[in-house]
C-alpha cells in the first residue's frame, strides 16, 4: 500500500497539470450535469415491511384518486374572547375563506367546518382542511403564498387565524450560513496549524472541490434515483469534514518530511504513502460506516448512506492525487514563516534536545499516570451517558416547532379546542374481501376500538366503491408524542387479530402518528444488527492495518462509550431541556428516531480516522524500534496537534448547523459536534494512549497463524525506509530520554 501510494504521490506530483486538469474537468461536468437536470421533486419516504406502509399502499390501490400522498393544509381560527366561531360575522369571514381556497389550481378539496362537525364543543375554535393534488414540497409557491393569503385575510377581521399542515412544507434549506461559518473556523484553526496561508488553503481548496463534485453529482442523478435535500444535505457535511482532514493529515506530513531535508519530490511520495495510506484506511471505516445504513432497510436512509459514502470516496482520491498536484505548485510556500530545516534529533539550533511541544509533554503525562487517567476518562463519559437511559424516540411535528411559527401555533390551537390527540389521528384500515359480512366486520372493528382506554373519538366507517375496504378515523386522548398514543397502537394491532380470526377481516392501523410509531421501533430492531455489521467490519480492518487484536478492540470500546456519551447528551439537552436555551432549543420533546443510528455510522466513521490518523504513527515509531512508552510519544509528537485541529474543524462544521432554526437540523449538529469532541479530545487523546501504556508491547500483540495469513498493508511505510533512514532512527536515541525523564 505505502509503495504503491508512493509511487502514486510522486506521478500526480510531476504530471502536476495533467491531475489539477482532470479535477478541473470531472468538477466542470458534475456542475453543468447538476445545473441542467430536471428539477428533483419531494422524496417517496417508505418502510418496507411494518404494518402502517402495508396499510398506506393498500389505500392507495383501493381509494384510487384519493391523492393519499397529497399535502394537508389547515386553518385554523379562533374566536375573540366573548365570542363564537358560529357567529354570523366569524361564520361568514371561514366561508369567504373556503371559497377562495378551493379556487385553487392544486386543490382537491376544501371543507367547510360548519358541515363537517369542525367546531370545538365550546364554539371557540374551528378549522378548514385544505386537500391537494401533491406532495408539500412539489406544491407551487404560488398555492403555499394563497394559503398564507388566506390565513392573513381573515386574521384581519379580528380572529386569531394560524396555518398548519405539511401543505407549508418546503424544500429543506441547504445551511449556507453555518457552513460558512463552519469554513471560517476552518481556515483559522488552519492557519493557526500551519503557520502557513498557502498550506492553510489547500484543504479548504480540495474540501471544496470534492464536495462540489459529490453534491453536483447528487442534483444531477436526484430525479432519476429519487434523491431528497437531505441526501445532498449529509454529503455536505460528511464531505466537507474529512475533505479537510484528509488533505490537511497529508500536508502536515509533507511538512514534516521536508523539514527532514529531503527534496519536495521525495517529501510528496513519502508524504503520501505514510499518511496517504492512513487517509486510505479511514476513508474505508466511514464508507463501511455509511453505506452500512443500507442494512436498515429504510430506501430513504440507504440513499442518504450511500450519497454521503460516495463523497467520502471522492475526498480520498482528490487527498491522494490533487493535494500532491497543488504541493507541486506550491513550493517552498507551505512551510510556516521561519521554518527551517528540522535539525537531526530534534535538536535546536546550539545542539541541546528541543524543548518538548504540547503533545509530549500530554503523552508522558498520561505515560506516568496510566490508570487515573483511564478511570477519570471512562468514569466521566459514563456519566454523561447516563441520559442516554430515557431516551425517548419520535419524529417531529407541528408541535415541535418554535412557538414562534404560525404551524405550532396552528398546533396548540387545534389541541386546545379538540383535545390533544386531534394532531395525531389513527388511521385504522378494514381490508374485508374476505370477510362474509364487510359492513359488520367494521362495526366489530370500531365498537372493540371504542372500549380501548386514551380513545377520544371514534368515526364512522367509510368504504370504498367495491364495498370490501373501510376506513376509520381514531381520534387519541393524548398527544401524538405520547407514549399512552402508542399503546393505543399496539391495542388496536392486538384486537385486530381477534377481529381476523372471528371475522376474517384484516385491521391495519396507519397515519402519520402509527408511521412514526413504526419507524422508531424499526430502526431499534436495526441498531444491534447495523452496530455488529459495521464495528465487525471496521474491526477486521483496524486487525489489517495495526497488525494487532487489543489496539482495534480497543478503538471499538473507545467509539461505544463516546457515542453513548454523546446520545446522553443530546437526550439531556433536546429532551430534558438542560442547557437548551444557549442552543436556542425552544422545545423539548422525543429524540429523533434516525439519531441513534445516524450517530453510529457517522460517529464510528469519524472517530476511527482519529484512531487510524493518531495510532498509525504510533505504529509506525514501534516497528521502527522504539519502545512502546516512546512510540506513543512519538505519534504524540508528529500527530497530536494534527488530530487535535482535525477535531476541532469537523466540531466547527457540524457545530455551524446548530443555528438552524429547524430543531431536527439543530439536533444533529449539536450530536455530532458533541460527539466529535468527546471521540477526539478524551478517548483518543487520554483513554487510548492511557491504555497502550497499561498494555505495553502487549497491545501490539498478534498470534503468529494470524500475521502470516494476513495480507501485509505496509502503513507505516516499512518499505520506503533507506539505510540512510536507519542511520536517523540510531541518532535519535538520546531524544527518548524524554520519556524516562
Amino acid at each position: 500500500m505505502a509503495t504503491f501510494l508512493y509511487k502514486l504521490g510522486r506521478f500526480a506530483f510531476r504530471r502536476r497539470h495533467f491531475v489539477a486538469l482532470i479535477w478541473v474537468a470531472l468538477l466542470t461536468l458534475a456542475g453543468v450535469g447538476a445545473a441542467s437536470a430536471p428539477a428533483a421533486g419531494s422524496t417517496s419516504f417508505s418502510i418496507p415491511g411494518v404494518e402502517a406502509q402495508k396499510a398506506f399502499d393498500l389505500l392507495e390501490q383501493r381509494f384510487p384518486g384519493a391523492s393519499a400522498d397529497g399535502a394537508t393544509g389547515r386553518i385554523v381560527f379562533k374566536a375573540p374572547d366573548g365570542q363564537k366561531m358560529t357567529d354570523a360575522a366569524n361564520r361568514a369571514t371561514v366561508e369567504k375563506t373556503v371559497k377562495e381556497l378551493g379556487d385553487g389550481s392544486e386543490v382537491v378539496s376544501v371543507t367547510d367546518p360548519f358541515t363537517t362537525d369542525a367546531v370545538s364543543k365550546d364554539g371557540t375554535v374551528a378549522y378548514t382542511s385544505v386537500k391537494y393534488d401533491a406532495p408539500g414540497m412539489e406544491l407551487a409557491d404560488s398555492t403555499r403564498d394563497a394559503l398564507e393569503k388566506a390565513g392573513d385575510e381573515a386574521r384581519a377581521t379580528g380572529l386569531t387565524v394560524d396555518v398548519g399542515g405539511d401543505a407549508l412544507q418546503a424544500g429543506a434549506e441547504p445551511g449556507a450560513v453555518g457552513e460558512v461559518v463552519g469554513l471560517a473556523i476552518a481556515a483559522v484553526v488552519l492557519v493557526i496549524t500551519l503557520g502557513s496561508l498557502v498550506a492553510a488553503g489547500l484543504p479548504l481548496l480540495t474540501a471544496i472541490i470534492g464536495v462540489g463534485i459529490g453534491v453536483s453529482t447528487i442534483t444531477t442523478l436526484a430525479k432519476a434515483l429519487d434523491l431528497g435535500d437531505t441526501t445532498s444535505t449529509l454529503a455536505l457535511m460528511i464531505g466537507l469534514a474529512v475533505g479537510i482532514d484528509y488533505a490537511l493529515f497529508i500536508v502536515s506530513r509533507y511538512r514534516s518530511e521536508l523539514a527532514e531535508g529531503r527534496d519536495r519530490e521525495e517529501a510528496v511520495g513519502r508524504a503520501t504513502g505514510t499518511a496517504g495510506s492512513a487517509v486510505v484506511f479511514a476513508g474505508l471505516t466511514v464508507v463501511i460506516a455509511l453505506a452500512g445504513l443500507a442494512v436498515v432497510n429504510v430506501p430513504m436512509l440507504t440513499k442518504m448512506g450511500l450519497a454521503a459514502a460516495g463523497t467520502v470516496v471522492v475526498a480520498v482520491l482528490i487527498a491522494l492525487t490533487m493535494i500532491p498536484a497543488l504541493l507541486g505548485y506550491a513550493g517552498s510556500k507551505v512551510r510556516a514563516t521561519g521554518e527551517k530545516r528540522r535539525p537531526a534529533a530534534e535538536k535546536d539550533s546550539r545542539g541541546k534536545p528541543a524543548k518538548p511541544g504540547p503533545g509530549v509533554r500530554w503523552a508522558s503525562f498520561v505515560i506516568r499516570r496510566p490508570a487515573a487517567v483511564l478511570l477519570l476518562g471512562v468514569v466521566g463519559l459514563g456519566a454523561i451517558a447516563v441520559p442516554a437511559t430515557q431516551l425517548e424516540l419520535g419524529l417531529p411535528d407541528d408541535g415541535s416547532q418554535p412557538t414562534s411559527t404560525t404551524q405550532r401555533r396552528a398546533y396548540d390551537l387545534l389541541s386546545e379546542g379538540f383535545g390533544p390527540g386531534f394532531n395525531g389521528p389513527l388511521m385504522i384500515v378494514v381490508d374485508a374481501r374476505n370477510s362474509d359480512d364487510p359492513k359488520a366486520a367494521a362495526t366489530t372493528v370500531t365498537d372493540g376500538i371504542k372500549g380501548l382506554e386514551d380513545v377520544a373519538t371514534v368515526t364512522p366507517a367509510m368504504f370504498n366503491k367495491a364495498g370490501d375496504t373501510a376506513t376509520i378515523t381514531v381520534i387519541p386522548g393524548s398527544k401524538p408524542s405520547s407514549t399512552q398514543t402508542e399503546d393505543l397502537v399496539h391495542a388496536i394491532r392486538d384486537q385486530g387479530i381477534e377481529v381476523r380470526s372471528d371475522t376474517g377481516a384484516q385491521v391495519l392501523v396507519t397515519g402519520t402518528t402509527a408511521m412514526n410509531i413504526d419507524f422508531s421501533q424499526k430502526l431499534n430492531d436495526a441498531l444491534i444488527p447495523y452496530l455488529g455489521l459495521v464495528v465487525g467490519l471496521a474491526f477486521l480492518l483496524l486487525i489489517v492495518v495495526f497488525r494487532s487484536i487489543l489496539v482495534p478492540l480497543k478503538a471499538a470500546l473507545g467509539f461505544l462509550l463516546s457515542v453513548l456519551a454523546a446520545l446522553g447528551a443530546v437526550v439531556a439537552v433536546f429532551q430534558w431541556g438542560w442547557l437548551g436555551g444557549l442552543i436556542g432549543v425552544e422545545e423539548t420533546g422525543p429524540i429523533m428516531s434516525m439519531m441513534p443510528i445516524f450517530m453510529v455510522g457517522v460517529v464510528f466513521g469519524l472517530a476511527m480516522d482519529y484512531e487510524v490518523f493518531l495510532v498509525t504513527r504510533m505504529r509506525e515509531a514501534y516497528v521502527h524500534g522504539e519502545s512502546p512508552s516512546q512510540a506513543i510519544v512519538t505519534g504524540f509528537r508528529h500527530s497530536a496537534k494534527v488530530v487535535a485541529a482535525a477535531a476541532i474543524i469537523m466540531m466547527a462544521v457540524f457545530g455551524g448547523f446548530i443555528s438552524s432554526s429547524e430543531s431536527m437540523i439543530k439536533m444533529i449538529g449539536f450530536g455530532l459536534a458533541i460527539a466529535v469532541f468527546f471521540d477526539a479530545f478524551i478517548v483518543r487523546m487520554a483513554i487510548v494512549p492511557a491504555v497502550l501504556a497499561l498494555l505495553g508491547k502487549k497491545a501490539w500483540w498478534l498470534p503468529k497463524w494470524l500475521d502470516r495469513a494476513l495480507p501485509n498493508v505496509d502503513v507505516e511505510g516499512e518499505g520506503l525506509r533507506t539505510p540512510a533512514d536507519a542511520a536517523s532512527s540510531r541518532d535519535g536515541d538520546e531524544d527518548r530520554e524524554l520519556v524516562r525523564a
